[in-house]
């Protein structure tokens, strides 16, 4: 889904000061790796990644450090939006395999000390899904009331669906409409019912019970409406209004959130992450608080600093690494005030992290260790994305035909309505589209990566001959090597307890370095990560200081002064 950016105020020097003491969790130290499963591994050669393919790279997972996978959508769905529309919440998609081939990978994976986390997608289900055909098929049904249906002629109001045209979709053959945040083939389910909420509740369980360790919940922010359906004010040369007007953490929200927590989570003590835009920090108490509705949520204020408000990619912002330092350390701040973070840079919704917080240097890997660096050391559980661990780059399509994804080909429609050209909005897609992040994952520099025997369902990056498992596991200088000794570092190295458990504090640095101090009551760590491309010299804290981590060759330090080399990250220790 599109996120919606916050602004949120500059946090103080001493914020760190009103850090949050909480109890100890076992979800705070895992290591959480996602799985887009239609392209990490096809192990059936029909160009489609499936259940028994994750199964069978566990051992690289295990090798790599991972200790929890979180998994995309493999639910029975036409694959409008791959997976994120579901027909069947208790049944595998076939192209995935069966739900012995998940009970199987979950036993395994348990077996290797590895917990298996699915998503969760409640906001709407297909509009084939059966309670929502039984609600068309009879308007009497009491599946009419697990979704939203509006009499009328004409639209109820001018709210702009997240993936383009009305949020009100006609029946056929009837005078109503009927809802959707998101695309016309996912129709939003009616939170209002509490008959719908227990069906939904008893899925959860029916889950949890199976051995799952948790959920990353889906668009869980846009649960409840403002039932008023008040127009909002027009936003773009469709006349129409971003539906967060009145879909987006509506007041009320919280009532659902706590019941849906006390029904199914707190029963089986299991971890959630939440994908809620539109949180404020004032508010995150009530989410990640010592009683908050989940473990932790995604903060996509520093993931979306390039875009503007509502998502759209036509509108870019510009940015610079003091603003990606300002939004990374505010989050923090707010965070570390009331409970957990996830930290992360990439997911499959977002683009290759190398390509838009490095630009030119996307292919420098002493700049892709230090990004990675730079948000992994950050107080929370740390989130990495598939291909992120080989600093994966961007894909350049050479027309929309090339792209798969409906969000890509809504906001490519929607910037050509804006104004811009054909040549301008495919550049926008290739910068932005969530297919940068879908390629098939490279294996080997074989055909197709070694991802499939078969072409693949999604073009595969151009750069997989050269990016792809094999060859770095063979160059011990390569970024997965640094991913894995950053992993063991964080999860099994002397600083472990300060870098998992101890507080944050923003450092003042220069105009291309992120800086901040991690700190508990046995561990001062100093962390520097220079983003640019030239040596900068930032001042030491204290006279008598030590490296613990760092990347290149060598760390000097000299009259009082640390010489950053370009793309370097330096972890100091007080004597």
């Amino acid at each position: 889904m599109k996120p919606v950016r916050m602004n949120h105020p500059v946090p103080t020097a001493d914020s760190w000061k009103g850090a949050i003491k909480m109890e100890k969790r076992w979800w705070q130290e895992e290591i959480v790796y996602q799985i887009y499963p239609k392209s990490f591994y096809d192990s059936n050669n029909d160009g489609i990644g499936d259940l028994k393919g994750i199964t069978q790279k566990l051992p690289y997972l295990q090798e790599l450090g991972v200790t929890m996978l979180w998994i995309c959508p493999f639910y029975r769905s036409p694959m409008n939006d791959n997976g994120y529309d579901i027909s069947d919440y208790q049944s595998i998609a076939p192209e995935f395999g069966s739900m012995e081939d998940l009970d199987e990978l979950i036993a395994q994976a348990r077996q290797r000390g590895i917990r298996i986390v699915i998503d969760l997608v409640i906001n709407h289900t297909s509009d084939e899904h059966e309670w929502f055909q039984k609600a068309l098929a009879d308007p009497d049904s009491p599946y009419r009331d697990y979704y939203i249906f509006r009499p009328g002629k004409t639209p109820p109001n001018n709210w702009r669906s997240c993936f383009g045209g009305s949020c009100w979709e006609p029946v056929p053959g009837r005078e109503e409409y009927y809802f959707h945040v998101f695309a016309k083939k996912q129709p939003d389910l009616n939170w209002e019912n509490p008959a719908l909420r227990q069906k939904l509740y008893e899925m959860v369980n029916w889950w949890l019970d199976k051995g799952i360790a948790g959920f990353r919940l889906d668009a869980i922010t846009y649960i409840k409406k403002d039932l008023t359906w008040h127009d909002g004010e027009p936003d773009g040369a469709d006349g129409l209004s971003i539906c967060s007007c009145g879909a987006l953490n509506q007041p009320g929200i919280d009532t659902f959130l706590h019941e849906l927590r006390e029904n199914t989570f707190d029963r089986h003590q299991c971890f959630t992450v939440a994908e809620a835009p539109g949180v404020p920090y004032d508010h995150l108490d009530a989410f990640i608080g010592p009683d908050g509705h989940f473990s932790m949520i995604f903060d996509f204020s520093y993931a979306d600093l390039d875009i503007g408000s509502g998502g759209e990619w036509f509108r870019p912002v510009p940015w610079t690494i003091p603003k990606l330092n300002r939004q990374i350390m505010t989050c923090q701040m707010a965070v570390q005030k009331c409970g957990w973070a996830a930290n992360f840079l990439e997911n499959h919704d977002q683009p290759r992290s190398t390509t838009k917080y490095l630009k030119d240097a996307q292919h420098n890997p002493d700049a892709v260790k230090t990004l990675a660096a730079m948000y992994f050391f950050l107080r929370g559980t740390p989130f990495i994305y598939q291909g992120q661990e080989l600093g994966m780059v961007n894909c350049e399509r050479q027309g929309i035909g090339e792209f798969d994804d409906l969000s890509t080909i809504d906001q490519y429609n929607r910037s050509i309505q804006e104004g811009f050209s054909e040549a301008e909005a495919l550049e926008m897609a290739n910068r932005r589209s969530r297919d940068n992040a879908r390629t098939p994952f490279p294996w080997n520099g074989e055909q197709y990566g070694g991802f499939s025997q078969a072409k693949p369902w999604l073009g595969m990056a151009e750069e997989y001959p050269a990016v792809n498992v094999q060859a770095q596991q063979h160059d011990p200088n390569s970024v997965w090597h640094f991913f894995k000794k950053m992993i063991a570092f964080r999860q099994s190295g002397p600083h472990r307890n300060c870098l998992i458990y101890g507080n944050i504090e923003p450092l003042y640095a220069g105009e291309t370095v992120i800086a901040y101090r991690r700190l508990n009551e046995e561990d001062r760590l100093y962390c520097w990560f220079n983003l640019g491309s030239e040596p900068v010299s930032e001042p030491l804290p204290q006279a008598e200081m030590e490296p613990v981590w760092h990347t290149q060759n060598a760390v000097r330090m000299e009259n009082g002064m640390l010489i950053l080399a370009p793309y370097q990250s330096v972890i100091l220790r007080e004597r």
